[in-house]
């Protein structure tokens, strides 16, 4: 009989084989030779290599935690644990590698260092710790078992070994991060929500009066950051004052987000209902204007409550110099339907309860503290703009988890380009071999480019990725990268794209991709057309 090792050794599987478990069986060894490494070595005498192989260590665990994931994925796809609580995190936290700062951060509690935790929190969190630890040996053991047995399948121990290594991580995972920062309560993830809802009613109503276009929303513009919550405001006031802006509702009972400006929202309400409805399309109109305020301007924003001198504020209302003489006809109170659409007579939503009301005294005092329709308008445009800058310093991830649900929203479905058959490819000019045929296209300024890419193809290696920071704009839309469209690298032409331009996935086995993987709309329909028609 054959020894051990020896039958180890012939059961290897090989580095080209792409079943999960093969792949496992590598970026297992690989950790495992790091490991050894840097237990062979005296960090006193050699700092900078222990630093070295430190880095290695973290890079080869979060690939093998990759290919863990992966293979619950494939194995016990409907027995996973919940990942909901993942809503509770801030955004700033979840980043693709939160699994191995988890892993790293057990492995540090479990070793007695406390990181960013206080001591008796982390006393606490370090039975979890280790069961966790614990449950990834268990795994990786019965995982290389199965691989240089039967890399096709899974056995039961291995798939009750997953569920349990899945349950831990996820509980170690929520009381770590509860440790570090505050978590969101299921209250509060109610309110967000809420406000969601109040921003895409907010951007619907925008679309429908003009202030906004859907290409705008399309396109991803960094202006709409600080359009939409402006608008917003108005609308949670005046046009929907039952949903989260409501001021009925105490300061505690609102969204942490609008809390602390309770007091200046209820002024901005009650200044907000004695506009007429051309003042009111005035101001959301400046609201959406980026020039509409001058940041450099040396006029102080008036007081609640103060008589405005005459001075020319840097706005678009020179138009409205007369005192306050309106009649209360031409109040808001007494237009119906007026606020959702000035240009129509019939209303498109119900309107406020005050709407119905006849204007009193309290219109005529708010008025009277200004001294011309231009002061009062240029009040609310910097009040309303103050707490929406404000929501962009204080409350940055709510606001940005906010703004990338609306867009995903209110933004058109991406276009699918129809696949071009291998009958419309008339000249021929194919490539050899399992190769997809890459044209001079426009995505490939200069024919050296292409040419550079059909060799990259033909000699089956991965095509050389654009870096991150020499690309400032989508290669085929243009539009430039914000903190909202993010950059996504094709991985047929390597080239940088926004997410509406690289909305496909497909299988690259020439470039050592079996698995679908992100590609272009344009190598998605040029490129790989013809490669999936010849491999079917």
């Amino acid at each position: 009989m054959l020894p051990a090792a020896l039958r180890r050794w012939l059961r290897r599987p090989k580095r080209s084989d792409p079943r999960l478990l093969s792949q496992f069986f590598f970026a297992d060894e690989r950790v495992t030779r790091v490991v050894a490494d840097i237990n062979g070595l005296d960090a006193e005498l050699d700092p900078q290599q222990y630093l070295v192989l430190l880095n290695q260590l973290h890079l080869s665990q979060a690939q093998l935690l990759a290919v863990i994931e992966r293979i619950m994925e494939e194995c016990i796809p409907t027995q996973r644990h919940s990942r909901d609580y993942l809503v509770k995190f801030p955004e700033e936290l979840l980043v693709d590698n939160l699994g191995n700062h988890m892993l790293f951060a057990a492995e540090c509690l479990l070793a007695g260092s406390f990181l960013e935790v206080e001591e008796a929190e982390g006393a606490q969190l370090r039975p979890r710790a280790r069961n966790l630890l614990c449950s990834l040996e268990l795994v990786r053991a019965l995982l290389r078992e199965q691989s240089l047995s039967q890399p096709g399948t899974y056995s039961e121990p291995v798939r009750a070994a997953l569920m349990q290594f899945d349950r831990l991580f996820a509980e170690f995972e929520l009381s770590y991060v509860s440790s570090l920062v505050a978590v969101k309560s299921p209250d509060e993830i109610y309110r967000q929500q809420e406000i969601i809802v109040l921003f895409c009613e907010t951007v619907e109503r925008a679309l429908r009066l003009g202030y906004l276009t859907q290409e705008m929303i399309d396109g991803y513009e960094p202006l709409l950051m600080f359009t939409i919550p402006r608008l917003a405001i108005i609308s949670g006031l005046l046009i929907y004052p039952e949903g989260p802006l409501s001021l009925e509702r105490s300061p505690e009972q609102m969204s942490r987000v609008f809390s602390p400006f309770y007091n200046l929202l209820m002024k901005i309400r009650d200044l907000l209902r004695v506009l007429s409805a051309e003042e009111l399309c005035l101001l959301e109109r400046s609201l959406c204007a980026a020039e509409a305020e001058d940041p450099c301007s040396s006029v102080t924003p008036p007081a609640w409550g103060e008589a405005v001198p005459r001075v020319a504020p840097h706005t678009p209302w020179g138009l409205l110099e007369s005192p306050h003489t309106t009649p209360a006809h031409h109040s808001l109170m007494g237009r119906l339907g007026a606020v959702d659409n000035p240009c129509t007579e019939s209303p498109q939503h119900p309107p406020g309860p005050w709407l119905e009301a006849t204007p009193g005294p309290r219109c005529s005092e708010l008025r009277a503290h200004y001294s011309s329709t231009r002061d009062m308008l240029h009040t609310l445009f910097v009040c309303i703009s103050g707490v929406a800058d404000q929501l962009q310093t204080n409350f940055a991830s709510d606001l940005r988890s906010i703004l990338k649900t609306v867009f995903k929203i209110v933004a058109s479905p991406a276009e699918t380009s129809e696949e071009t058959g291998s009958s419309k490819n008339e000249d021929g000019d194919l490539c050899a071999g399992d190769v997809p045929h890459v044209a001079d296209c426009p995505l490939c300024p200069s024919p050296r480019d292409a040419t550079g890419l059909r060799r990259a193809a033909g000699a089956r290696s991965r095509p050389e990725w654009v870096p991150d920071s020499t690309c400032s704009h989508c290669s085929a839309c243009r539009a430039p990268f914000t903190l909202l469209r993010r950059r996504h690298h094709c991985r047929s032409c390597g080239k940088i794209f926004c997410a509406r331009c690289s909305p496909h996935t497909a299988a690259l086995p020439h470039y050592g991709q079996p698995r679908p993987v992100r590609v272009c709309t344009h190598c998605h329909a040029t490129h790989l057309s013809s490669w999936r028609t010849r491999t079917r």
